[in-house]
């Protein structure tokens, strides 16, 4: 199951934005060390968690997420503890495990993440990305109402584009399904911050990758649009590191070094966030090492 090179970056990234990139990989690689099958987080100051402090917490620990209630299974909580925790592996297991709505959701969102930001082996980051973008699309078909499976499918999407050429990215019409699956997600639940600083994202790379006119006709994309998204999902989670860097990131692709004192100002106010979990910690330390690049 499956996300675009690490670091919650563009869904077509552009050479523009290589250095942070780089950043970004060093500071994964910093408190990720591999192991025979998926990496760990070498922290030892992470928080834990238990299914009692994942339920009193989660309105906090799942802020971008728009209208998600925990689950009622108690399997299904100490799994999400272990996700919060960092150790993405065993919760993704337990989310497969379990299946349906509530099991893929925890499933998805942890092979995405780990796939984005601690996979340290491209084809393998690449395949757990695809994975996640089929079986989130499975489950948005079996469940059209399902927004955790639209968002995820988008996410894994866009981070697979990532990592391919970009020309055939598109020719797949991977960028059509990656807005398509984000504008689901706002029409389901209109205060999902995530999916909004998403859209944001594709329309900032899209003007990018083919500039404003041919964007424009092919997907609709507008430089207004891009800032209006950002500005929604930050306005709905202000404390995103995420969200903070990708729009950022948004801003250097649409305007360039015109813009670079703003984008640093956002990067300063990613890395000064305080981590609720090892997810929120990854953003953090990806933050200052952009600033320090």
């Amino acid at each position: 199951m499956t996300d675009p090179k690490p670091g919650p970056q563009s869904l077509f990234q552009s050479s523009a934005n290589a250095g942070a990139a780089a950043a970004a990989t060093t500071a994964a690689a910093a408190v990720a060390v591999p192991s025979a099958v998926w990496a760990r987080m070498r922290c030892t100051d992470l928080p834990r968690f238990d299914a009692a402090s994942v339920r009193s917490q989660w309105r906090r620990l799942h802020a971008g997420q728009g209208d998600f209630d925990p689950p009622a299974d108690g399997n299904l909580l100490e799994g999400w503890a272990l996700y919060h925790a960092g150790d993405f592996e065993r919760a993704a297991a337990i989310g497969l495990q379990h299946g349906g709505r509530d099991g893929l959701a925890l499933a998805n969102r942890a092979t995405a993440i780990y796939a984005n930001y601690l996979e340290p082996r491209e084809s393998t980051r690449l395949n757990l990305f695809r994975q996640v973008a089929e079986c989130a699309a499975g489950q948005a078909e079996k469940e059209p109402d399902d927004c955790q499976a639209h968002y995820w499918h988008a996410y894994a999407l866009g981070r697979y584009s990532q990592g391919v050429n970009v020309a055939k990215a598109m020719a797949l019409g991977l960028g059509g399904k990656v807005k398509g699956a984000l504008e689901r997600v706002v029409e389901l639940q209109p205060l999902h911050a995530d999916a909004h600083l998403a859209l944001g994202v594709f329309h900032a790379e899209v003007i990018d990758k083919v500039g404003q006119l041919v964007g424009r006709m092919t997907y609709g994309v507008r430089s207004e649009i891009a800032i209006e998204c950002f500005e929604r999902g930050l306005a709905l989670n202000p404390n995103s590191a995420s969200g903070l860097m990708e729009y950022a990131h948004g801003l250097q692709m649409l305007h360039g070094e015109s813009h670079h004192a703003q984008a640093t100002r956002l990067f300063e106010q990613a890395a000064a966030c305080t981590p609720a979990d090892a997810r929120e910690r990854l953003d953090v330390e990806m933050a200052k090492a952009s600033l320090a690049d």
